[in-house]
């Protein structure tokens, strides 16, 4: 699918996408009170990308129409949690690019036509942001204290993809889509109240 050029990218073309996985309430919980801890932030609610967030000349719904086609026969798969990774300004929880969620990868960038990421295609790394915007004198320190910590899980299967649009800084779910054989499955986007305060352990 084309990509957008350069001039064609900016405000003009309004919103940013994302089509995400949300994590499972005891991760969302965990990652939430940890950020709270460590007082860092990642960007809105805990989410596992599909693909970087985009921009496109397509309309709301003619978007959910191209990403409902492009997904059709997709299964519910599971996700694998390897383990703490830091790059510059970042921390994140790597998950395991199986073939499953490079496949949905793959699907999500024939989208558009569309802006692509960095990080997009052979760079595309499935993760969970803890920390963003991490300044270089506090890295280490924090680094430190996330390393120890621990999950409250390694796995976790997802049946609903979200598309997501970003905009003046607020993110909303535009659609949910059931995977196959998911339809009768409610699984609800993690809520953006606090939630009764857990102990995080390590």
């Amino acid at each position: 699918m084309p990509e957008l050029s350069l001039t064609e990218r900016g405000s003009v073309l309004g919103p940013l996408y994302s089509l995400v996985a949300w994590p499972p309430e005891a991760l969302d919980t965990w990652l939430r009170r940890t950020q709270e801890r460590l007082n860092v932030r990642g960007f809105g609610a805990p989410h596992l990308n599909l693909r970087a967030p985009f921009q496109t000349a397509l309309s709301s719904s003619q978007l959910v129409a191209a990403f409902r086609e492009t997904l059709r026969g997709a299964e519910p798969f599971e996700v694998r949690v390897k383990g703490w990774k830091r790059l510059t300004s970042v921390i994140f929880l790597e998950c395991e690019a199986s073939p499953a969620l490079l496949d949905l990868h793959a699907r999500a960038l024939r989208v558009g036509p569309s802006s692509h990421g960095p990080h997009d295609g052979p760079g595309y790394t499935p993760h969970l942001t803890l920390a963003l915007g991490i300044l270089p004198w506090a890295a280490d320190t924090l680094w430190a204290a996330v390393e120890p910590l621990r999950p409250p899980l390694d796995r976790f299967t997802v049946s609903v993809l979200s598309l997501t649009r970003e905009e003046r800084g607020e993110v909303q779910e535009v659609h949910t889509f059931p995977l196959e054989g998911a339809a009768s499955l409610s699984v609800p986007r993690p809520s953006q109240e606090a939630e009764p305060d857990l102990s995080l352990g390590s």
